[in-house]
C-alpha cells in the first residue's frame, strides 16, 4: 500500500480545498475556503519549523499522501493548546434536582451551561479521508497517526487531550441544535455562523451568547433529541476514539451539539503502547505495525509488516522501509496495528 502520512506542504493547499467541498458543512477545521486553509497551512509551517520541544498554541497539520501519484488523499490536524487566543467554549450537560415537599415530588432539569473547562487541553481533529479511499484501513492510518506524532514530540503538548466530533446535520445542511440554541440569538443560520466560525474564530460567541444555563425542556424536541450525539458518519470515529480510551463527559459543542470526547494524553492507547527501535534491515513478512519515523517536518508514519531480531532491534518489510525512507541504524516508532 503506497500511503503515508507526512507534514502537509503549500502545494497540498489544491488537495485540501477540493477535500474541504466534500466535507457536507459543520467540518469547521476544514472549510471550504482557500485563505482559511492558506493561514492553516502557514501556522502549521510555522509550528513544524519551531524547534524548541515547549508547549505553545500551535497547529500541525499532516496529509495522507498516495505516493504512487503524488495525491493528498485524506488530511488531520493536531493543536497542541486550545483557547490560548480565544476562548475555547463548550456546553456542559448537568442536571439540576430541586425537591418539593408540599408535592412530594422531586424534579430534575437537564441544563446546559456555557463553560471554559477544556481550555489548555490539545485537540486532535481535522481528520477527512477521501470518499474513495475508505477503505483497507487508511482512516486509521490518519487517526492515529496523531498520536504517534504526540509520542515523538510529548513535551509540545499537554497532558489532557479533546476531540470534538460533528454532531447531527439535517439533510438541508442545518443543524438542529443550533436552530434551538444559539440560533435563537444570533439571527444567522447555522452554514453562515459554521462558516465565520472556521474563518474567524468563536469570539463572536463570547461577544454575543447568554450566559446562563439554558433549559432543554424548553428546546425544540428535534434539538433536544440531538444532544450529545455524533454525525451517523461519525460514529465509527467516535468507536474509534473510545477504543483509544477517550470518554463522553457531557461536553457537547456549542454549534451543533456533538459530543467532545476527553482523555489523558499518556492513557491514550496508541500513546502508551507504542515502543521505541532501531532498525536492523529489510525483510518481507512480519507483524502488521503501524511505524513512524523522523521529527516536526521530517515526520513519516506509514503501514507496514515488522519482523524482531534476535538482539532486539527490527526488521522492516521494503515497501514500508521505501515508503520512510528509513534504513539500518535509523530509529522507529512501532505500534501493534490493532
Amino acid at each position: 500500500m503506497s500511503f503515508r502520512i507526512r507534514a502537509a506542504r503549500d502545494e497540498d493547499l489544491q488537495h485540501l480545498y477540493e477535500m474541504a467541498k466534500l466535507t457536507g458543512g459543520g467540518f469547521t477545521n476544514l472549510p471550504p475556503d482557500k485563505p482559511a486553509l492558506r493561514a492553516k497551512l502557514e501556522r502549521s509551517h510555522a509550528a513544524f519549523a519551531r524547534e524548541e520541544d515547549t508547549l505553545g498554541d500551535e497547529l500541525f497539520v499532516l496529509v495522507l499522501e498516495n505516493v504512487d501519484t503524488g495525491e493528498v488523499r485524506g488530511t488531520c490536524q493536531i493543536f497542541t493548546q486550545v483557547g490560548q487566543h480565544w476562548p475555547f467554549y463548550s456546553y456542559r450537560v448537568a442536571t439540576l434536582t430541586k425537591h418539593s415537599e408540599a408535592l412530594r415530588r422531586t424534579f430534575r432539569a437537564e441544563i446546559l451551561n456555557l463553560v471554559n473547562d477544556l481550555e489548555g487541553a490539545s485537540e486532535v481533529g481535522g481528520l477527512f479521508l477521501h470518499p474513495n479511499e475508505r477503505a483497507g484501513g487508511l482512516g486509521l492510518l490518519l487517526a492515529r497517526s496523531r498520536y504517534l506524532f504526540i509520542r515523538a514530540h510529548r513535551r509540545r503538548f499537554a497532558d489532557r487531550i479533546l476531540a470534538e466530533l460533528r454532531g447531527v446535520i439535517d439533510e438541508a445542511g442545518g443543524s438542529p441544535f443550533w436552530d434551538g440554541v444559539a440560533g435563537r440569538f444570533f439571527g444567522m443560520s447555522f452554514q453562515e455562523a459554521d462558516e465565520f466560525n472556521a474563518i474567524h474564530g468563536n469570539q463572536f460567541i463570547a461577544d454575543l451568547m447568554p450566559k446562563h444555563p439554558v433549559y432543554t425542556a424548553m428546546l425544540p424536541e428535534n434539538a433536544r433529541a440531538v444532544v450529545g450525539l455524533p454525525h451517523p458518519s461519525g460514529r465509527a470515529a467516535m468507536r474509534m476514539l473510545e477504543r483509544e480510551g477517550f470518554h463522553y463527559e457531557n461536553y457537547v459543542d456549542i454549534f451543533d451539539g456533538g459530543p467532545t470526547m476527553t482523555a489523558r494524553t499518556d492513557q491514550v492507547a496508541t500513546i502508551r503502547n507504542a515502543r521505541d527501535a532501531r532498525v536492523a534491515g529489510v525483510s518481507d513478512g512480519g507483524e502488521p505495525m503501524l511505524i513512524s519515523t523522523g521529527r516536526l517536518d521530517h515526520f513519516r508514519v506509514a503501514m507496514g509488516r515488522v519482523r524482531a531480531t534476535e538482539d532486539g532491534d527490527v526488521l522492516l518489510d521494503p515497501e514500508a522501509a521505501g515508503l520512510l525512507g528509513v534504513g539500518a541504524g535509523d530509529r522507529v516508532i512501532l505500534v501493534e496495528r490493532d
